[in-house]
């Protein structure tokens, strides 16, 4: 592998392996990690602070290796910025330095590490740091997933979606960016339930889970079961435009799906309608407000025949 090759941050092997992104500006000490991790990882590599934080905005790694003297952007500030990101925090990040000072090793800590390795390295031990961080990183988002995940549909709870809606209002309004919401609700569900009984009913709201997820395509987007047959849509960084067609896709992939639905009064299959809501943070407002708007637009959309999106700019 030539050094070109090896510095490709967007270097990947087999997607089944956890992702392990080494953040160093020295050839040889990214050379040495790759060459102990590449059997067992998927191993990604950049450079530089600001590579290694939108690499992870793109992709999420499953445990970053990150070296501390790097040039304009050291590593307890790369690990500051990750942790900072709600995208990002849940990622461990393992230091590698070739300072064995005490006082850096708290800093570290400090600023978020889980963990630090002290160049040169030692293989065995560099290994066995990696395997308990992810061995932890696997039990914390199993308890999470339990915690935060619906059990009927498989998609997040509306417990998950609060916690992320406040986070996400804060981050946006930071950034001075648009937070578009959308609110989902399957026509005529208990007319459903009462001709094709509960189980059914079950089996309908899993697919429509399904299908509303395969729209979204980042992973900052957070589809959650609302409550019943409601379901809620997160768009981070998402202007009305942007909203208005994954909202439309999504009642097209729903309707698609093609559940027979008698009882219906819009159409003869399973069909949802959609209230959009898009609103930049200002002072004095609240995320209640964007999910109030969202609520109204809903039953606009339902009064009007359903199996459409009715949207709006706060």
């Amino acid at each position: 592998m030539t050094p070109a090759e090896l510095v490709n941050p967007m270097l990947s092997l087999l997607y089944d392996k956890p992702m392990l992104l080494i953040v160093d500006d020295h050839v040889g000490s990214i050379q040495t990690l790759y060459e102990i991790f590449k059997e067992e990882y998927e191993v990604c590599v950049t450079m530089n602070g600001v590579e290694a934080l939108d690499f992870c905005q793109k992709r999420q790694p499953h445990l970053i290796l990150l070296d501390v003297a790097m040039p304009e952007m050291n590593g307890f500030e790369v690990c500051q910025a990750l942790k900072s990101n709600p995208l990002t925090e849940a990622i461990p990040v393992i230091f590698v330095t070739a300072d064995n000072d005490p006082f850096q090793e708290a800093r570290g800590l400090d600023a978020g590490g889980a963990d630090f390795i002290t160049k040169p390295f030692h293989t065995r031990v560099v290994m066995a740091r990696v395997h308990t961080q992810l061995t932890l990183r696997r039990q914390t988002d199993l308890l999470r997933s339990l915690v935060l995940i619906d059990d009927l549909t498989g998609v997040a709870n509306r417990r998950h979606f609060d916690s992320m809606l406040e986070r996400e209002w804060r981050r946006c309004a930071r950034a001075d960016s648009p937070l578009s919401l959308i609110l989902i609700d399957v026509d005529f569900f208990k007319l459903y339930n009462d001709c094709y009984g509960h189980q059914a009913g079950d089996a309908c709201l899993r697919a429509i889970a399904s299908a509303l997820s395969l729209v979204l395509k980042r992973p900052s987007d957070v589809i959650a079961r609302y409550g019943g047959e409601e379901f809620v849509c997160l768009l981070p960084d998402t202007p009305i435009e942007g909203a208005e067609r994954i909202a439309s896709a999504m009642e097209v992939a729903v309707r698609c799906l093609g559940i027979p639905h008698e009882k219906s009064e819009a159409l003869n299959v399973v069909t949802i309608s959609l209230g959009v809501a898009v609103s930049v943070s200002t002072p004095g407002s609240s995320p209640a407000e964007l999910l109030f708007c969202a609520d109204l637009l809903l039953y606009k959309a339902k009064n009007a025949g359903r199996a459409q999106v009715k949207s709006q700019q706060l």
